[in-house]
């Protein structure tokens, strides 16, 4: 028996949320980075980069002290996802204590990601968000702040990975039995994991936009495979879907790198941030299964059943945005 039952109410949920977000790629939720680092007494090397969105900056604005002073000529680099700038300052008195501004921040919905290294040996790693757009130089966090901001992104980039979540929501309704679909989420985790360690560490390299396309290619092949389980028919992915998850796992896995990359890894702490982004990671995709089954329990209690194809509207929104999205990621990528 199917662990959805009935997923209506969750269907119209996903449609609703995949509207507002159909014209966007996967993976949108890309933080501000700044990165700080002390070179001598009161002065600073910074990088701040702004992610792109459809070739518009965030409109956002980095505000030092007001005593401080460039040492040399800024410079901006300009690449496909993002605009890095790199500046060289003095600021009298240096950073502790001081105010950093994000002006603008409290009209987006993205954080910044806040590094700092100063010559004494301490770090400092924080995260801004639009509610409170500055931060306060302060004393240094340990290892557990890291942990738990690493953890905190996790959950927010599989949340606001739709493709991601669209495929896992395929697989539940492939699945036939709630020990088979622990299997298949369980494969689905351990292939990803292992991607994202090896694309972290640089074992593996995969450009974004061919990357997003497979990815979308995924989701669709995934749809057949429902809408052929429902009809009857028999494929390796309705015997074990635990093995097509798997291998279909690798590839997500690789796109979850992707996305760490975008928020920033610090080199001194690579394995503690790999292992706690993907713990939020987990986090958050056991939280949309739990949301989903509790959905087609409460349903399946409730007996609600509409018509047919009502029933099948769920199986045809995985088919249609994974070819809609495929399509879409093909035409960027030949348009380069």
């Amino acid at each position: 028996m199917n662990p959805l039952p009935s997923v209506l109410y969750g269907a119209i949920a996903l449609v609703l949320t995949c509207l507002f977000t159909f014209q966007a790629a996967a993976h949108e939720i890309r933080p501000a980075y700044l990165e700080v680092t002390e070179t001598a007494p009161d002065q600073y090397d910074i990088t701040w980069r702004t992610p792109l969105l459809s070739g518009m900056r965030l409109p956002v604005v980095l505000s030092l002290p007001a005593q401080s002073r460039n040492l040399a000529l800024p410079t901006v680099l300009e690449r496909s996802d993002s605009l890095i700038e790199h500046r060289r300052v003095e600021i009298p008195g240096g950073l502790p204590g001081a105010r950093l501004e994000f002006v603008g921040l409290e009209s987006t919905i993205t954080d910044v990601l806040v590094r700092m290294s100063f010559l004494d040996g301490r770090r400092m790693t924080d995260m801004v968000h639009p509610s409170r757009p500055y931060l306060e130089v302060g004393e240094t966090r340990g290892w557990q702040a890291v942990a738990s901001l690493y953890v905190e992104e996790g959950v927010l980039h599989i949340l606001g990975g739709f493709d991601h979540l669209l495929f896992v929501f395929g697989l539940m309704l492939l699945v036939r039995s709630r020990w088979m679909l622990l299997k298949t989420i369980t494969a689905f985790t351990v292939a990803h994991s292992l991607t994202l360690a090896a694309a972290t560490f640089g074992l593996i390299h995969i450009p974004a936009q061919p990357l997003n396309a497979a990815i979308a290619l995924s989701i669709l092949l995934l749809g057949v495979e429902v809408i052929k389980s429902q009809r009857g028919d028999t494929s390796l992915a309705i015997r074990q879907p635990w093995a097509v998850a798997f291998a279909f796992g690798l590839l997500h896995g690789l796109g979850f790198a992707s996305g760490l990359s975008l928020i920033g890894l610090p080199p001194s702490d690579i394995p503690l941030a790999l292992v706690s982004f993907n713990i939020g990671v987990e986090i958050g995709q056991l939280l949309f299964v739990g949301v989903m089954l509790m959905v087609g329990f409460s349903l399946g209690q409730l007996r609600i059943r509409g018509p047919e194809f009502v029933m099948r509207a769920p199986t045809y929104l995985v088919g249609c945005l994974g070819a809609y999205w495929t399509i879409d990621r093909i035409v960027a990528l030949g348009a380069g």
